[in-house]
């Protein structure tokens, strides 16, 4: 069986008529892809080639020759030159959908012919790395050349000075506490706030004039003492009391229409005395509720009235509306994801789908966004983006988009741009993943 490539690196050459087109070793060690697209490892004009085709892959240290059908080529395995036909009836290669796969090792070599373009192959030991180039000792000069003298020479006195004010201040010895004693606190600060200090009173002042101001005092008092020996009022009697009520306000109106005369006569309709005001308002009755026969008794004119009921305001053949209730309609979105193509051994396939199902929520909120537009929008996407050896996404693009709107692949690229993978690879590794998105409903 063929062993991993362990020392050597395998050597691709493209052949095109009779001119070599393409010759390198491959370094780094990796999946070497073919196709039109320029992302491919090798470029190869061919019309029934796939944009991109992995020719040999590289799992687990080892590579292996992919092919199809279609294909034609020779392979040294042992001793002996096996054509892809015989490779495939002796069970050498084996089948993997609508491809074969055949293990390589280090003594592995042959040829691929991919309809007008041939493909050489062979594992070779990797070319020693150049010499780096470095210049010589009096160009490239030293550190202390490349410094400015003068400004060197003020920074390091500076640094010097500063330094020696430090130390010397650091070896002063500190100035002796002086202590304080309980009476050099008591003296000062409790003593003013225990004792306490007499406010005088300022002393009046006898001017000019005083003798005046004494008499009026002495007036002043002398009729206090006259109001307050004078006998006081007696009460007035209640007769006295009823004479001064009765010849104010209302109660003089109603005596002036006792009397015969005045406004309040002409209201009362010519009742004098207090016994006829009590008979003109002996059938006063308070606030009643209007009925249909007080309103009919109170009619004008010769025709008869009636009092309208609520009854009679009715309408007849009024309809019952039912209001139903309204809500939003909600458009649902699908989102189905095939197999990724991934361009590394590195990353683990499952997982990265496991990743990718966990955060589809996002993609599909990207397609129900747009889907509310276009209830009829339907297709497919194609993201290829490339992650690094920290897990995270570095480079991101739209490789295919189908739906026709460009929406959608921004929000998408959004999305996965700040996507952390939990898995790092060794070197960075290309993935492209399709999404196929179609209305729920």
């Amino acid at each position: 069986m063929a062993t991993a490539t362990t020392g050597k690196v395998l050597r691709v050459a493209l052949i095109q008529g009779n001119k070599i087109t393409e010759d390198r070793p491959l370094k780094r060690r990796g999946p070497v892809t073919i196709g039109q697209d320029s992302r491919n490892t090798f470029i190869v004009p061919v019309s029934n080639l796939p944009t991109t085709f992995t020719l040999f892959e590289y799992v687990k240290d080892q590579y292996a020759l992919v092919f199809t059908e279609t294909m034609d080529g020779k392979v040294k395995v042992g001793d002996a030159d096996l054509s892809f036909q015989a490779l495939r009836e002796q069970g050498m290669a084996k089948k993997r959908g609508n491809v074969y796969v055949l293990p390589l090792n280090d003594t592995s070599k042959g040829r691929v012919a991919v309809g007008e373009v041939s493909i050489l192959f062979q594992f070779v030991t990797p070319p020693p790395e150049p010499p780096k180039a470095e210049l010589p000792p009096n160009i490239k000069g030293s550190f202390f050349s490349g410094l400015d003298q003068l400004f060197f020479i003020v920074l390091a006195s500076s640094v010097f000075l500063h330094m020696t004010g430090a130390t010397v201040l650091a070896c002063q010895p500190l100035p002796p506490e002086r202590e304080l004693t309980l009476e050099d606190l008591v003296q000062d600060r409790f003593a003013k706030a225990l004792i306490p200090v007499e406010i005088k009173k300022p002393e009046k002042k006898v001017e000019k004039g005083s003798d005046k101001e004494e008499k009026k005092e002495e007036k002043k008092t002398d009729e206090k003492k006259e109001a307050s020996e004078k006998p006081v009022a007696a009460a007035p009697s209640k007769e006295e009391m009823k004479a001064k009520v009765a010849s104010k306000g209302l109660l003089k109106i109603l005596g002036t229409a006792g009397a015969g005369g005045g406004a309040f006569e002409d209201v009362l309709g010519g009742s004098t005395g207090g016994a006829d005001i009590a008979n003109a308002l002996s059938g006063a009755s308070g606030v009643g509720v209007a009925t249909s026969d007080a309103v009919a008794g109170g009619q004008k004119g010769g025709a008869a009235g009636s009092a309208a009921t609520i009854g009679d305001l009715g309408t007849s053949g009024g309809g019952n509306v039912n209001l139903g209730s309204k809500g939003d309609a909600q458009i649902r979105g699908r989102v189905q994801d095939a197999a990724p193509d991934v361009e590394s051994s590195d990353v683990d396939r499952e997982a990265l789908a496991r990743y990718v199902k966990q955060r589809k929520a996002a993609i599909t909120g990207c397609y129900e966004k747009e889907l509310k537009r276009n209830p009829s929008l339907k297709g497919k996407v194609v993201v290829r983006f490339t992650i690094g050896t920290n897990g995270r996404v570095t480079e991101i693009d739209i490789e295919e988009n189908t739906l026709g709107n460009e929406a959608v692949g921004s929000c998408i690229r959004s999305v996965i741009r700040g996507w952390v993978f939990p898995f790092k690879p060794d070197s960075e590794a290309t993935v492209a993943y399709p999404f196929v998105f179609s209305p729920a409903s």
